[in-house]
This record gives C-alpha cells, structure tokens and sequence, in this order.
C-alpha cells in the first residue's frame, strides 16, 4: 500500500493547529492530526459545570479545519521518524510529509506525591475530566466536598463552578495570595473576600505533600500538619454501583504533550520544544508551536511559561506567514489574561510586582480608583487599576485591573504598550474616550491617572 504523502502535516487540532490549517489549507497539500474526538474550547468548561451551557457549545467545528481545504486525520502519532519524514499513527498508518509542524499542547500536571494515584484525583483539561466532574455533579446526592489544589484562573473558576452545584469546596495554594501569575497580593484582596462570602474555603501558604484513603481519598495533608478530612462523608465504594461523592482536582500547571517524541535530536528544553523567533525548531522543515513548546518572555528574554491559547493563535500566525516566504518574528509571550471571580472582572499582563523584582527589575508603582461608568449612573462599579515600570527607564513592564465589568479591553491596551516599550509619559499623555454607560467622567481615565500616579513618584 502507498504511503500517502503531505506538504505540509500537523499535529495537534488545537487553537495553533486550527490556525495553520485556516491560513494554509488552501495553498499547501495539508493535513492536520488529531487523537481527540473533538477540539475544545477549554476555557468554557468550567460554564457547563454550572449549567450556563450545554457541552456541545464547547465544540469546535470540524469544518474549522475541513472547510479550510486540509485533511483532518483521527489519530494518534505514535512516533516521528526525522530522517525519513515519517509520521507513524497508532493503527499502524504511517504518512510522509516535506514539513511538519508539532502543536500538540499541554496535559495537566499531577504531582508524583504519595497517593495522587488514588480513586477521585482528577485534573481539569480534557473532555473526559470535564464528563466525570459533571457525573458527579448530577448524581442523585451530589457531590459533596471538593479539594482544588491551585488557585490559578482554572482552579478558581471550577471552585465557582462546583460551589453552584452545591458542593462544599477547598481551594488550597502553595502562595499567599490567589491569581499569583496574574495579579499581586493587594490587588487580590477584593476577589479574595468575595470567594470567601460566597463559602468557599481559602487556604494559602500551604502545599499539598500527600493524599491518604483506602480505595478513595479520604485525607488531603498539608505541608503544615492541618489535613483536611472528608470522614464526614458518608463511605463510598470503589466496587459497589455509587459513585465517588468527594474528589481532589489538580490545577497546578501543564506539562507539553509530547511524549510521543523518541528522538533525542529534537532540541527540548524542561517547558517543552525549543524554538526560536521564527518559530523554527533545532531540525530542518520541523517546527512547534502553542503550549508544547519552550519559548522566552517579551520583557526579560528569559525562558517564561505560556501555555495560553492567545500565545499559541500568534505563534501560529507567524510561522504560518514564514511557510508562505515571508519573514516574521515572534516577540515572546506578555501573557496578558483574564478571569472572573463572582462580582469581579481580573485581567493582568507583563509581569507581576513580585516577578518583576525577582527579575532584578528596580520598580515603581502606580494606582488608580476610578468608576466604570459616569458615577453617576445606576450600574457604575469600582475599577482599581495597578502599573508595574521599569523606575530607572520608565518603561511600562505589568498591568493588572480589578472592576465591576469586563477588563480585556484595557488589559489589551497595556499589553500593546508594553509590546512597543512605551513609558510612563507616554501613557499619561493616552488620548482616550468618555461616555456615560463606559467610561469614568471625562476628566479622567483609569489608565492615564495611575501613570500619572508613577509620575508623582519620580
């Protein structure tokens, strides 16, 4: 039988693969392989935990890739072949490309610690992890008590998710204050104090070291002596028909999905597949990119994780450009994010107060108090903006906002400053908008008054 050759193959079906196949399914011979049934949009999962949407809207459309004029293959690679340009799936198919492009992802990471093996230790990333949360979930008694081990953006929106379905839930840290790539301790204080109100239990400081229970997990110990018990509970059994009605979910990082790569020619460094600006990879006509690979930070240069869909989109789009003969470069990740936390939109971008020093950054602080909309309007809600700079340049290195409504928008627009090395002055002179329903009064804007903040300051 012929072995059935590409221009161009891609592995992986994510946000990066899907990107590459709609910017080059049409002019190159192109096929895009894909294990899972369906492409996710991840992000929305904890949503069908709570019911806002059914699972099937987080489906991406398979004509994404098809309509794009790529082949899309259902299948695992099972191994690569570099010197024969060979991909070899799971079911024995084997197919020859010119370039291929690994964009395989991330999985979650589960610490190796005494019982994470244990009947109920769960991550949160994959359809099937999403399928047993919400089996739970709808059990005749419910789930009763869930242990969230990382209070990340996905750690914290599960917690909401699960609280809304009635279950008691503990979402535990190793640092003093949640969001902790994304936002400071201070600016973590509000949405802190709402996940409280709303019964969630806050624990911060303290690492999980191990997991205990006979069949299921029934102690959570802490590196501090506490241990958190769920004796309270009514006994479940791993054989009999029940299902389990207390879990421990890790959401403590990923880890690249790319273990399916035996040759040790490949350059990977601990974060995943190294590549550089062009997003080329140690190997002629092989390349990477989105959250299976290794790659520096815009602002320090320094080798940062990144594993966001909005780096991995990017990434795509310039490698794809390169494929067609242009030259482009990729500047590094700004990780500009976003979350919600019950009453509060959180948005954050460059570094963090914290990782700014830890980087030998000497810092300046601004800060700002405004309204979201004309205070004097029925629906207006607080909004504390945070400015990191560089206090010897005064380049703008983090932003971070806290409000009543949706922040992307301004995060984007700290996240293009920062880009283009724009300093404090240049955004105190920012020509902005104003309008009742969107904006503080004329006067004044979130952004300009916290630069102007810093400016007061040196």
């Amino acid at each position: 039988m012929k072995m059935k050759s590409y221009d161009l193959i891609v592995i992986g079906g994510g946000p990066a693969g899907i990107t590459l196949a709609k910017k080059l399914g049409s002019k190159m011979n192109m096929a895009v392989i894909r294990p899972e049934d369906h492409s996710m949009i991840y992000c929305a999962m904890p949503y069908v935990i709570e019911d806002l949407i059914p699972i099937e809207k987080t489906f991406k459309k398979d004509e994404l890739v098809t309509d794009a004029k790529a082949d899309l293959i259902r299948g695992y690679v099972e191994d690569i072949d570099f010197d024969m340009k060979n991909v070899k799936l799971g079911d024995g198919t084997q197919l020859k490309y010119e370039k291929l492009i690994i964009a395989t992802g991330a999985k979650p990471f589960i610490p190796p610690i005494k019982g994470y093996d244990l009947n109920g230790v769960l991550s949160f990333k994959t359809e099937g992890d999403l399928l047993a949360l919400k089996d739970f979930t709808k059990e005749k008694e419910g789930l009763k008590h869930a242990v969230i081990i990382g209070a990340g953006a996905i750690g914290i929106e599960l917690a909401q998710a699960l609280k809304s379905a009635n279950t008691e839930v503990s979402l535990i840290d190793m640092e003093k204050s949640i969001l902790p790539s994304l936002i400071d301790p201070e600016m973590a204080e509000l949405p802190t104090e709402n996940l409280i109100k709303k019964g969630i239990h806050i624990i911060l400081d303290s690492k999980v070291t191990e997991l205990s229970g006979s069949g299921y997990v029934k102690y959570v110990h802490l590196n501090n002596g506490k241990v958190i018990k769920f004796d309270n509970l009514d006994e479940c059994s791993v054989e009999g028909n029940r299902k389990l009605n207390r879990i421990v979910v890790f959401a403590v990082g990923m880890t690249p999905d790319i273990s399916f790569i035996k040759d040790k020619k490949l350059e990977i460094g601990k974060g995943g597949i190294c590549v550089n600006e062009k997003i080329e990879t140690s190997m002629e006509d092989v390349y990477a990119c989105g959250d299976c690979v290794e790659f520096k930070s815009g602002i320090t240069g320094k080798v940062v994780p990144g594993k966001l869909a909005t780096n991995a989109v990017p990434m795509a789009k310039v490698l794809a450009r390169n494929l067609m003969g242009e030259d482009y470069r990729y500047p590094g990740f700004f990780n500009g994010a976003a979350t919600k936390v019950y009453d509060y939109f959180i948005g954050g971008t460059g570094l963090t107060e914290i990782e700014a020093k830890k980087s030998g950054f000497k810092t300046v602080i601004g800060y700002a108090e405004l309204m979201t909309q004309f205070p004097i309007m029925p629906e207006a809600k607080k909004l504390n903006i945070k400015l990191i700079a560089n206090s010897e340049t005064g380049i703008i290195i983090g932003g971070q906002i806290v409000s009543g409504e949706p922040v992307t928008g301004k995060i984007d627009l700290l996240t293009y400053a920062i880009q283009n090395r724009s300093t404090i002055k240049d955004l105190a002179k920012l020509s902005y908008s104003a309008q009742p329903f969107q904006s503080f009064f004329p006067a004044a804007n979130a952004v300009v008054l916290a630069a102007e903040d810093i400016l007061n300051k040196i």
